[in-house]
């Protein structure tokens, strides 16, 4: 039976042709099968595996091997330091979304009434982490997947969150008319031809929450342009884009008349988010 060491070394060598991190990727998998934390693996790195754990580990390793997102293998990610349930129905939460928390951070008070919708839900990570940190705000999370809101349904549980409301809709089709102070968004802005669908995690990922018409842009012109029915006077909306769409956001923003346009940066300092306010 071999060593906790002797896997990691040997499962290691075998991911450093597909990832950026093969020692990490092979920890957090064995962690995952060990059910221990990372220390336990340095702690007690001349412990055995039994024949179960060593053929569990050597599965997960040839899914990663194969390109399986670390995520989908372990079931979560973090995001804004909370664990996250995750599968190959939602997106793989990213870094990169933490400045739309930052941002509406900013915009939410914290002990006043408040009205946000989180368009495009998928996993909940951004309306739950909200939820969380601003008890007062009533927060909906709409997702036209079924399958989706089911994983965000199972989270926003895990955290015990009374003030998170879920709706089945196709952006903002099955919303009634109705005011919100801040609505926010991540939705698909690649492009079909997109290079990126072929590298990484994205290959496994749902493509339709990552593919939009019109090179990239045609939900986040849907979004933009819908929002002012929902926005209450001096209310905010908030999209995350591509980082070569922010001139494009930006015209799509002034054309519909918002003001106050900003485009803020990720970071890896490329530009990520747009923000706009309704007269």
């Amino acid at each position: 039976m071999p060593r906790i060491d002797e896997s990691l070394t040997k499962a290691s060598l075998k991911l450093a042709s597909v990832s950026d991190s093969p020692a990490l990727d092979a920890e957090v998998l064995l962690c995952f099968v060990l059910k221990k934390a990372r220390s336990y693996l340095r702690a007690w790195s001349e412990k055995k595996l039994d024949p179960k754990q060593t053929l569990t580990f050597e599965n997960l390793v040839e899914q990663r091997f194969q390109g399986t997102p670390i995520a989908y293998l372990t079931g979560t990610r973090e995001f804004w330091s909370r664990e996250f349930k995750v599968n190959n129905d939602v997106l793989i939460p990213r870094a990169d979304t933490e400045l739309l928390i930052e941002l509406s951070l900013t915009i939410i008070p914290k002990n006043e009434p408040f009205r946000m919708i989180d368009l495009g839900t998928g996993s909940g990570i951004i309306a739950i982490t909200l939820a969380a940190e601003r008890a007062n705000a009533e927060v909906m999370a709409v997702d036209m997947s079924q399958s989706a809101l089911q994983i965000a349904k199972e989270n926003a549980t895990t955290y015990d969150l009374q003030t998170i409301f879920f709706k089945q809709s196709n952006w903002f089709a099955n919303i009634e008319k109705t005011q919100f102070d801040l609505i926010v968004s991540n939705p698909p802005y690649l492009a079909k031809n997109d290079l990126h669908l072929q590298q990484g995690d994205l290959r496994f990922e749902p493509q339709h929450a990552l593919v939009a018409a019109n090179n990239g842009l045609s939900d986040i012109l849907i979004i933009a342009e819908t929002a002012l029915d929902y926005l209450k006077p001096e209310g905010q909306l908030l999209i995350e884009h591509g980082c070569e769409q922010q001139q494009t956001v930006q015209a799509i923003f002034r054309q519909l008349g918002y003001r106050h346009i900003q485009t803020h940066s990720d970071l890896a300092n490329l530009p990520r988010v747009t923000s706009g306010k309704i007269k």
